[in-house]
């Protein structure tokens, strides 16, 4: 297991064709298997957020994956915030609302 000061929250803002896209289904799909925890939701600005914490390593990973995205997704943009981990989440989920 990491020590603490290795773990941290990421927040992003994905912009560009990536709703309706299943790039939700992605983001759950790669953060689960890098063992990360957090949520997956669509901006009515039609951006994609995400907010995960867990290893700093992991989430730098999944940040690569973000810029790529699945099939079908045009990304132009990730606009990334870090800080501390604050282990809000036990698991990682889609938001539906």
């Amino acid at each position: 297991m990491a020590d603490q000061t290795s773990r941290a929250t990421l927040h992003a803002a994905v912009s560009g064709v990536v709703q309706g896209v299943f790039f939700r289904r992605f983001v759950h799909r790669e953060a689960t298997q890098l063992g990360l925890h957090g949520r997956v939701r669509n901006l009515f600005d039609g951006r994609v957020e995400v907010e995960a914490e867990g290893e700093r390593s992991k989430l730098e990973q999944l940040v690569r994956r973000l810029h790529k995205g699945p099939p079908g997704a045009q990304v132009t943009e990730v606009v990334t915030e870090w800080c501390d981990c604050r282990q809000e989440y036990e698991d990682f989920r889609v938001d539906y609302s």
